[in-house]
């Protein structure tokens, strides 16, 4: 495994747990609740607002992901890194990627982007996440418990 990875495992802040439905289902709904979030900021023109609220669509559904196989990482950058390298899912990999950049962006530094930009970056994330949302339910629709097994027994 990953050597950031190996190091989180030490911190105990990634670690093999029991698999959890109800853990997986609580954070679903908070992606869907995020994914809405983010549809109301944009509309109402607080575009930095609409980038972290579909960042946290996609990383809440990431983390649904990781409980439903038994998998508790409270590290953003980890989480997102299991999703490459456990699941090979690269796709997914760069959208979110590039989506908490943007949250970085824009949530801890003062811009000097004009609103039109910053409005195409929240209009294009909103969109990302949309996408990414459709594409993780199908992964976690198409795991069973042999994936499941084999996803615990590779991690």
């Amino acid at each position: 495994m990953n050597h950031f990875l190996n190091q989180l495992k030490h911190e105990e802040k990634l670690d093999l747990v029991e698999p959890s439905e109800d853990i997986c289902s609580s954070y679903s709904e908070k992606s869907a609740g995020c994914l809405k979030s983010a549809k109301i900021l944009l509309q109402n023109d607080l575009y930095e607002n609409s980038i972290s609220m579909s960042y946290y669509a996609m990383y809440n559904l990431l983390l649904a992901l990781l409980f439903r196989i038994g998998i508790k990482c409270e590290n953003h950058s980890g989480s997102i890194l299991l999703l490459k390298l456990l699941f090979a899912e690269k796709e997914l990999y760069k959208i979110i990627s590039a989506a908490k950049k943007e949250r970085i962006d824009k949530q801890y530094y003062v811009t000097t982007e004009k609103d039109g930009i910053t409005k195409d970056i929240a209009e294009e994330l909103l969109h990302d996440a949309e996408e990414f949302v459709l594409k993780m339910k199908v992964v976690m629709r198409n795991l069973n418990n042999d994936s499941i097994g084999e996803l615990r027994r590779k991690f």
